[in-house]
């Protein structure tokens, strides 16, 4: 990983990434689709769904136009309750990242948060946590059309931000956030929370494979 111009923005998705919940994540979703509405989906089905926007998620399963729009929401909702009772004893960083986001700040590189989330979900990580005061901008499901692996997401962060999109390197976990990240033209780094090094092999944007961020290959972002 060598850069002839060091990097002057960092954009992390955040489930999965900043924390290490995804198996949450799918539990709480496998019980609303199974459970409440009788999809009959396996777990890896599940798990497999897992991008995007929540109602997005619903449209792939279920058929554009099958709930309405108030419906959703409140699956969306109920889904993240579900998530956020079963994960918040277990709330925290992903190894590393305390360390790493104060010398990133410290170094005043700016940082974002380009998630598929609700703002509700983001907000119950950024606030319990006490992050909020890291990052330029936060864009969330809300805040775009089209979420991954549409590049709206990564490119509405750069603007934000102030930097082009060659300047900046994306933190992700899952397969279609990296496919976001290439569509964006963006370099990134892969936490291996939730997927093998194998998932990520079509993707050429990817520089880095990291368990967590003690991984002494960070240090050449600086």
């Amino acid at each position: 990983m060598t850069f002839i111009n060091k990097p002057k923005a960092f954009l992390f998705d955040l489930n999965g990434t900043m924390i290490d919940d995804m198996e949450f994540h799918a539990t709480a979703w496998a019980s609303i689709l199974n459970d409440d509405l009788n999809a009959g989906l396996s777990y890896a089905d599940v798990k497999r769904e897992m991008y995007g926007k929540n109602s997005e998620l619903l449209h792939r399963i279920f058929g554009a136009g099958h709930f309405t729009v108030e419906r959703e929401n409140e699956l969306s909702i109920e889904k993240e309750k579900r998530y956020q009772s079963a994960f918040k004893e277990h709330l925290r960083l992903i190894d590393g990242l305390d360390s790493f986001l104060e010398k990133v700040s410290a170094l005043s590189i700016k940082m974002a948060i380009g998630s598929a989330a609700i703002p509700f979900n983001i907000n119950f990580v950024l606030d319990n946590l006490d992050l909020r005061s890291y990052f330029g901008a936060i864009v969330s499901a809300d805040d775009v059309a089209t979420s991954k692996p549409n590049p709206e997401t990564f490119l509405k962060c750069a603007e934000i931000l102030g930097v082009k999109p060659s300047e900046c390197v994306v933190f992700e976990d899952a397969p279609k956030g990296v496919e976001a990240a290439e569509n964006a033209n963006m370099p990134c780094i892969v936490l291996t929370t939730m997927h093998d090094k194998e998932d990520f092999a079509t993707y050429k944007n990817v520089i880095a494979f990291v368990k967590d961020y003690n991984d002494p290959v960070l240090a050449q972002l600086f």
